[in-house]
């Protein structure tokens, strides 16, 4: 029936609004009967196309011998055979409707990325990459104490890192860097500037082949803490690393395969010291190469044990060094662990192994040890995030008949949404160089930790406060520590 309501009167008497209303109710009875008529019709046209897929409806063949284009252009109706109701025609009008009036895809077909985290920035797109840059000021103060030079300074500090990604529906892209700059406006003391960029290139030969490209670019500045530190030097060496590296991953189905090739390339500048003077330091320019391949067996897709081995070289641009040491070596490694993959909540790896350093010079002992790599990433609740890692490998030293040393780093950083837009940092870190035998250096142990708050203003502007503090311990010299704190501000975009 057509609802009932009350109709009313014009002015001039006549009732323009009654009639009106009357066929709109005659329209809205008679056009579901009509559809189903329609549907119930066997000489009418059943191709009917998708509003999704651009096929026909699950259920209904097209009719191709009367090749009328018109039919394939019939507005799309309903009936039993789509799960809907045919008796609620509204129901099934404003359903199809629905799916119909979908958003308006891109004019070259690219797939489109859409923010579902309104608290992150949303990033530049470039074409088809999306850039994510952080801009970063704030200032800080640093004190030092130990080795009989005690000192402090206060220095701003500049930081620029961003994210390249490429939004491909087939291979990717990835281009990550990061620079700091440092000036001091109080005290003394060595500043320490960096500058990070990487690029992966994933290429997706096959479902089960997997290639990667990458290459990157490394600066930092020598510790005064390190062993090979120069001593009473004004500014230590600045370390240039040069990465390039070439893999390819293949599933062999219970099986999984790979192998890869690195190379590194480091280059040191000249220490400088307070009387102007300067010392070269291009006796430890290096080149190295490394081939690593490893096999693993997959006892569930989350738990896949690993076999992995490597073998490399070290080639000094200059045959010896200062003092007349032929610093090149080989390098093998063997290792066994385990890879896990369940899920955000926990995924990593770990292995055990046994690595040796075999030096060209006779008069430098050879470097063995066992090492132990790995990183875990664990979420134990929403907003609360864990990372540790662990690595071994050889610093190789500068002193006369010292071959080196081999040096374990463990790390750990949390991070915790207290809020939010507030959210909670920790790191710790542990490394401690071994050196093996009867050394003329002393094993030294440096420790780390820090903490630190970021307030998102909104989604582009954040505040940030740090503090950290470093203690180095060593039996040959007296131990040191550095504080330092900070507070500074953060554009995204």
């Amino acid at each position: 029936m057509a609802p009932d309501f009350q109709p009313t009167r014009g002015r001039s008497g006549s009732r323009p609004a009654t009639t009106v209303a009357w066929l709109l109710a005659g329209c809205a009875f008679l056009a579901p009967a009509f559809a189903l008529a329609q549907s119930l019709d066997p000489s009418a046209d059943q191709a009917y196309p998708s509003a999704v897929s651009g096929n026909a409806v699950p259920g209904q063949a097209a009719d191709s011998s009367t090749g009328d284009p018109a039919a394939a252009q019939t507005p799309f109706l309903t009936d039993a055979s789509d799960g809907i109701d045919s008796q609620s025609g509204d129901a099934a009008f404003n359903e199809e409707f629905n799916r119909i009036n979908l958003r308006e895809g891109t004019v070259d077909g690219l797939r489109t990325r859409y923010d579902n985290n309104r608290s992150e920035a949303a990033g530049i797109r470039i074409g088809t990459f999306v850039l994510k840059p952080t801009l970063g000021q704030s200032y800080n103060h640093e004190i030092n104490k130990g080795n009989g030079d005690d000192s402090d300074r206060g220095y701003l500090e500049t930081g620029l890192k961003g994210t390249l990604t490429s939004d491909w529906s087939r291979h990717q892209l990835t281009v990550t860097g990061e620079g700091i700059w440092q000036k001091n406006v109080s005290g003394d003391g060595e500043t320490e500037p960096l500058a990070d960029i990487d690029a992966e290139l994933r290429l997706d030969f096959t479902e089960d082949t997997i290639g990667r490209l990458r290459a990157g670019y490394h600066f930092e500045r020598e510790d005064s803490t390190d062993p090979n530190a120069i001593n009473l030097a004004t500014t230590q060496s600045g370390i240039n690393q040069y990465t390039l590296g070439a893999g390819i991953e293949h599933d062999f189905g219970l099986l999984r395969g790979s192998a890869r090739v690195d190379y590194d390339r480091y280059v040191y500048g000249d220490a400088e010291f307070d009387n102007g003077t300067t010392l070269s330091m291009d006796d430890r320019n290096r080149n190295e190469g490394t081939i690593t391949g490893r096999i693993g067996y997959e006892l569930s897709p989350a738990i896949i044990p690993f076999l992995e081995a490597a073998a490399g070289k070290s080639v000094y641009d200059q045959r010896n060094d200062r003092f007349g040491y032929e610093r090149s070596y080989d390098t093998y490694a063997g290792r066994a662990g385990v890879q896990a993959d369940l899920g955000e909540k926990l995924n990593g790896e770990i292995a055990l192994g046994y690595e040796t350093y075999r030096f060209d010079d006779a008069r430098l002992n050879d470097v063995n040890g066992f090492t132990l790599d790995g990183i875990l990433n664990w979420s134990p609740m929403r907003g609360t995030n864990i990372a540790y890692g662990i690595t071994t490998g050889i610093e190789p030293s500068t002193m006369p008949g010292e071959s080196g040393a081999l040096v374990y780093t463990l790390n750990s950083q949390a991070s915790h949404e207290l809020r939010s837009n507030l959210i909670a940092r920790l790191s710790n870190s542990l490394t401690f160089r071994n050196y093996p035998g009867e050394s003329l250096s002393s094993d030294q142990t440096v420790w780390n930790t820090g903490a630190g708050l970021t307030w998102d203003l909104n989604r582009y502007l954040a505040l940030t406060g740090d503090v950290s503090y470093e203690k180095t311990n060593q039996d040959s010299a007296p131990s040191s520590s550095v504080t330092k704190l900070g507070v500074g501000l953060t554009l995204r975009r």
